[in-house]
C-alpha cells in the first residue's frame, strides 16, 4: 500500500501554502472561486455555489516554455493530434463509402449482363492457320525482322548478329502462339456447333468455361445449374443472406466521426428482397445471353428456420420462371427488381417486418 501526505498552511487572508509528497504549491482565493498553482506548473481554476455543493473545475499545465526546442516539440504535439484527428475522419469516410457501395452493389446487380453470344457466326470463324498461311503474330515479328537495319554502333560493336537471331527467335515464338490460337479456335467452333446442334453438355460445358456469375460468389452465393430440356434452364441459387445484407448501417455524424447503428428491421428485409430478386434478374439476363434457351427458371434457396425443430433448413425464398421476350422487354435502369416479379410466374411470400416465408417451386412445363 502506498503512503502519502499533505499539509497547507494559511500564509494570508485567502493565500493558502500546500505541500504534499508530489511537490509544493499554492492557491488563492475566496469562497465559490479559488485558484491554485503547483511546482510542476499545473494550474488549476475552481467555482462554485458556496453552501450547495456544486462546483466546476478547470485545470491546465501553465507552463511556458521559454527554449526553440520546447516550443516546437509542443507544436508538433499538436501537429500529431491534429493528424490523428483528421485521420480518423478520413477512415470514417472511408468506411461509410465502402458501407454505401455494398448497399449500391446488392441494389444493382441486376443491371451487369454478359454481351450477346451468336454461336452462328462463332461457328464460322477461321484463322489463317486453317488455310495454312502465316498468322498475325508471325506476319508482325517477320515485318520486324525484314525491316531491320543495324545502326553505325551495332556495326562497331559487332552485335549485328546477335539482334538477327533475336529477331527469328520472336518469329518461331509468334508462329508457335498462332498455332495455340488456331488450336483453340478450332476447340470454339467445335463447341459452337455442338450448341447449335442444341448438344446440353456443350450448354453446362459453357457455363463452366464462362463463368458469367463469378462475380456474384463474392456476395457469398453458389449456384446448381439443371437441363432436362434444350430450351429450357433451371438454377438453383444459395442466397446466404446472413453474409450479404449488413445488419449495422454506417454514417456519419455532423462533426465527421462514424456512427454504426443497428439496421431497422424493416430496411434490412428490404434491401434482402431487392438482393434475391436482383440475383434472379441477372441469372436469368446472363443465361439468356450466352445459350439459346426460351425460359430460365431460377430458385432462390436460403436458410429458413423450422419453429417445430428449432433447426434450419435450405428452402427455396422465391421461384420465378423467366421468359426471354417478357425479360428483355424490361428496361433495368429504373425497374424495381421486387415489383418486376409481377411479369412473370413466380412463388415468393414476403413480410416488411419478417422477410421471406419459404415457398414451393413453380412447375416446369
Amino acid at each position: 500500500m502506498g503512503l502519502g501526505f499533505r499539509k497547507s498552511f494559511k500564509v494570508a487572508p485567502g493565500v493558502r501554502f500546500n505541500v504534499s509528497h508530489r511537490g509544493v504549491g499554492a492557491s488563492v482565493g475566496v469562497k465559490g472561486l479559488r485558484y491554485s498553482v503547483n511546482s510542476r506548473g499545473q494550474r488549476r481554476a475552481t467555482v462554485g455555489i458556496p453552501g450547495t455543493g456544486v462546483y466546476a473545475t478547470s485545470s491546465s499545465s501553465g507552463r511556458k516554455y521559454k527554449s526553440a526546442a520546447q516550443q516546437n516539440r509542443q507544436a508538433l504535439v499538436r501537429q500529431q493530434k491534429e493528424i490523428s484527428k483528421q485521420q480518423e475522419l478520413e477512415r470514417a469516410r472511408y468506411e461509410v463509402e465502402v458501407f454505401d457501395n455494398k448497399i449500391d452493389l446488392i441494389h444493382s446487380i441486376h443491371k451487369e449482363c454478359d454481351d450477346q453470344f451468336n454461336w452462328f457466326e462463332i461457328s464460322r470463324l477461321t484463322h489463317p492457320h486453317h488455310k495454312r498461311q502465316p498468322g498475325d503474330h508471325e506476319l508482325e515479328a517477320q515485318a520486324k525482322l525484314d525491316a531491320f537495319k543495324p545502326s553505325m554502333i551495332q556495326k562497331m560493336l559487332k552485335t549485328v548478329d546477335k539482334e538477327e537471331e533475336k529477331l527469328r527467335q520472336e518469329v518461331i515464338a509468334a508462329r508457335e502462339k498462332d498455332e495455340v490460337e488456331s488450336k483453340e479456335l478450332i476447340r470454339t467452333t467445335r463447341l459452337a456447333n455442338r450448341v447449335l446442334q442444341q448438344d446440353t453438355d456443350a450448354y453446362l460445358q459453357v457455363i463452366e468455361e464462362l463463368s458469367p456469375l463469378d462475380d456474384l460468389l463474392e456476395f457469398g452465393s453458389g449456384f446448381e445449374f439443371i437441363i432436362e430440356d434444350p430450351k429450357t434452364l433451371e438454377v438453383e441459387f444459395n442466397v446466404h443472406s446472413k453474409d450479404v445484407v449488413p445488419t449495422q448501417q454506417k454514417s456519419l455524424t455532423s462533426t465527421g466521426k462514424l456512427s454504426v447503428k443497428e439496421m431497422p428491421k424493416t430496411k434490412y428485409y428490404d434491401i434482402l428482397q431487392d438482393y434475391v430478386c436482383s440475383c434472379a434478374i441477372r441469372i436469368a439476363r446472363d443465361m439468356f445471353a450466352i445459350l439459346p434457351f426460351e425460359m430460365v427458371v431460377v430458385h432462390a434457396m436460403d436458410e429458413v428456420l423450422n419453429t417445430s425443430t428449432g433447426r434450419t433448413k435450405i428452402l427455396p425464398i422465391l421461384s420465378v420462371k423467366f421468359d426471354k421476350a417478357t425479360l428483355n422487354s424490361l428496361y433495368f435502369e429504373a425497374i424495381d427488381c421486387s415489383d418486376s416479379m409481377t411479369n412473370f410466374e413466380h412463388n415468393m411470400r414476403f413480410k416488411k417486418t419478417q422477410g421471406f416465408a419459404p415457398v414451393e417451386k413453380v412447375q416446369l412445363p
